[in-house]
């Protein structure tokens, strides 16, 4: 029994996946998915964009020190922050959206990890050949060849994965100041650790985890069955058409008694998982199509039609095995499921347009002070004291109006002020695309309620904007007090 128990293991040892170079429609789409995603990662740091002489001319910054989000001419403030959550939750719908309509999609396309996955392979084949190459290059005891090969393949892992790490804390900081800084040895710390943390996992799980990631660490696999139902579009193998699987002499030799699949394994070979698309639906096929291109040109070659691999539905599948045809139509996307997500998704993004649209750029919180509550002044009234906090959101100086509303009475003036000059307006001064803090005193009859709610408003004077206003509340003395 002991001997049993030690030879006994629980997990079988990860086998290598040399995925081999095809050519087709799919992959010439995951190419120019690739080149695009790449693209904007890399370049749009660097893309300028003229706000003013007060503002920053990266086109999309996540200004951290000055808690600002830029997306060209859209200005995130840190009380704005829910723009931020929408457009998150727009991002898990589209998801939701996408599996819903052609399953894993996204897996097989987009997924930075499949991205850059896919970048490494082809560094794979740029210095150790096609797959055949690959597995020979494998097998062989090190030596020179083996060794310069491996220093070679790992060095472009390596500055891919640097410059990976690098691309990304261009979004936090001015790209041209923080890459001076970065090289001159001048840039913080964080920034530094956040390169070397990013070059590590993209190094890591790009050039040697790969599918293992895809398979065994992302939880979407295990999600995104909740996503679909038997209309969505998956990646199918036509077992009622190539099953039993012969060669092509034996077809010739014995008419009809074998299917369209001569067993030559090309949609293995190419599968960038190393799954077998044959056997049916896994947790392996990240829908990348690229087993379709293998099979129809391989088909094409034995004269054959194509589609022995294809998109299809699972309504499709049960059609077909019955002996009918399967029509792809546009009802494979309209439908109720993919609309409801299509509906809710658009409702976000247009309520989000629509605020954005609306809101003011001028903005203020009012904070009533704690202690004291109140103080009465020699001529008998009621003083309150407020921190006002001024938001200018745009890039420009701009001169404010403090308005009383609401307070019978009432009159106001600054720290900067005196009583004398009180009154229910008050006059500030605000820099551009910043926050004035304005401690204000405001005084009122003695006579009235203990608490009286009113507002504080601000209005520009060099515009035609009316701002924003704050409910706060006024106390006064009680019975007794």
């Amino acid at each position: 029994m002991a001997d049993i128990e030690a030879d006994t293991f629980l997990y079988e040892k990860r086998k290598g996946v040399f995925p081999k170079s095809v050519d087709g429609f799919f992959r010439r789409f995951k190419w120019a998915i690739m080149a695009v995603t790449l693209t904007i990662y890399y370049a749009t740091p660097w893309i300028r964009w003229d706000r003013g002489p007060h503002a920053p001319d990266q086109a999309v910054l996540i200004d951290l020190a000055n808690r600002r989000f830029y997306m060209f001419n859209i200005e995130i403030w840190p009380h704005e922050f829910y723009y931020v959550a929408g457009m998150l939750v727009m991002a898990g719908i589209g998801l939701f959206l996408v599996t819903s309509a052609v399953g894993r999609a996204w897996c097989g396309y987009s997924c930075p990890q499949t991205v850059w996955t896919d970048l490494f392979q082809h560094v794979d084949r740029f210095i150790d050949g096609d797959r055949n190459a690959q597995i020979r290059l494998q097998k062989a005891p090190w030596g020179p060849q083996k060794i310069f090969k491996r220093l070679s393949k790992w060095s472009i892992y390596l500055f891919v994965a640097f410059w990976t790490g690098g691309a990304w804390i261009m979004y936090f900081a001015d790209a041209p100041t923080l890459t001076r800084d970065f090289w001159s040895g001048n840039a913080a710390s964080v920034a530094y650790a956040t390169v070397g943390v990013l070059t590590a996992t993209t190094f890591i799980f790009g050039g040697f985890m790969r599918e293992q990631v895809c398979i065994y660490m992302c939880p979407w696999p295990r999600i995104q069955t909740a996503m679909m139902d038997e209309k969505s579009l998956v990646v199918t193998y036509r077992e009622w058409r190539g099953e039993p699987r012969g060669s092509v002499k034996k077809a010739e030799a014995q008419p009809g008694s074998v299917g369209d699949c001569i067993d030559c394994n090309q949609c293995v070979a190419v599968c960038p998982t190393g799954i077998d698309i044959r056997e049916g639906p896994q947790i392996g096929c990240i829908t990348c199509a690229l087993c379709i291109d293998a099979c129809d040109n391989v088909m094409a070659q034995i004269g054959r039609p194509r589609g022995l691999i294809d998109y299809l539905t699972l309504d499709d599948v049960d059609t077909e095995k019955k002996g009918g045809t399967a029509h792809p139509t546009l009802k494979t996307l309209f439908r109720p499921r993919t609309l409801i997500y299509f509906g809710i998704w658009s409702a976000i993004g247009l309520a989000m347009l629509f605020t954005l649209g609306q809101r003011t750029r001028l903005d203020l919180t009012v904070q009533h002070d704690r202690n004291p509550l109140f103080v009465r002044l020699s001529d008998g009234t009621i003083r309150n004291n407020y921190t006002v906090k001024v938001r200018n959101m745009e890039t420009r100086d701009r001169e404010v109006s403090l308005i009383i509303k609401g307070l019978p009475g009432a009159v106001a003036w600054t720290q900067d002020g005196s009583r004398e000059n009180a009154s229910q307006r008050v006059k500030v001064k605000v820099s551009p695309d910043s926050v004035q803090k304005v401690r204000l005193f405001v005084a009122a009859p003695e006579a009235g309620p203990q608490r009286t709610d009113f507002e504080i408003g601000a209005e520009a004077l060099n515009g035609d904007e009316k701002g924003d206003s704050d409910s706060v509340r006024f106390e006064r003395p009680g019975a007794g007090q």
